[in-house]
């Protein structure tokens, strides 16, 4: 039986409960071994479905986390949802959102009743500050490769840099910067394409 190789990159024809428990599985690995959320799960993001798995190509995610930021919720839930839904459709989606978000869940509700208590620990404390600092710097790993695939070209050099500026410096809402960035993006491929012909 002829594989499929356009729709996604090393797809494994297997039967849809054996699949859907395969993606739930590796997005319940991104939600349990990354802190901090959002950004920070991204290069394990990043691990799982394109060298792990190949389901998705380099060039796609910088697009999907594009889409994923600029909606409403959490990028890392959002990028599930498109993920999952690309691989099996709706019950795909829920299988990645599902596995994604599982592990906060048990672990929050596991020591929400106890964390008041703990927190002034001082080695809660102290393993709560190395914590946020690993944080710090699975973010900046994701802004850097995402910047790295992103940023080609003085226009999208000058575009992040006035962005990060705007989102720094002023009360702008992120939602209009990144919609302006969009709209400005669409204008200047048009123009360039119009120059080309």
């Amino acid at each position: 039986m002829a594989q499929d190789t356009h729709s996604t990159p090393r797809k494994i024809q297997m039967s849809n409960v054996s699949f859907l428990l395969e993606i739930f599985t590796t997005f319940f690995r991104v939600g349990a071994f990354t802190f901090g959320g959002g950004l920070a799960m991204l290069p394990l993001f990043e691990r799982e479905v394109i060298d792990n798995k190949g389901w998705v190509e380099k060039e796609d995610i910088l697009d999907i986390y594009a889409i994923s930021q600029s909606l409403p919720g959490v990028i890392a839930v959002n990028s599930s949802t498109f993920i999952g839904y690309r691989l099996a459709g709706v019950p795909g989606a829920i299988a990645a959102i599902t596995g994604v978000m599982a592990p906060s869940l048990i672990v929050i509700v596991a020591i929400a009743s106890v964390f008041t208590q703990f927190r002034e620990n001082f080695y809660v404390a102290k393993a709560l500050k190395g914590v946020r600092a690993a944080v710090a710097a699975l973010i900046f790993l994701a802004a850097y490769r995402i910047s790295k695939g992103s940023l080609k070209g003085v226009f999208g050099l000058t575009l992040a840099i006035t962005a990060f500026l705007l989102t720094s410096l002023t009360n702008i809402n992120v939602i209009y910067i990144i919609l302006a960035g969009g709209l400005l993006g669409v204008i200047v491929s048009k123009v360039r394409a119009g120059g080309a012909r």
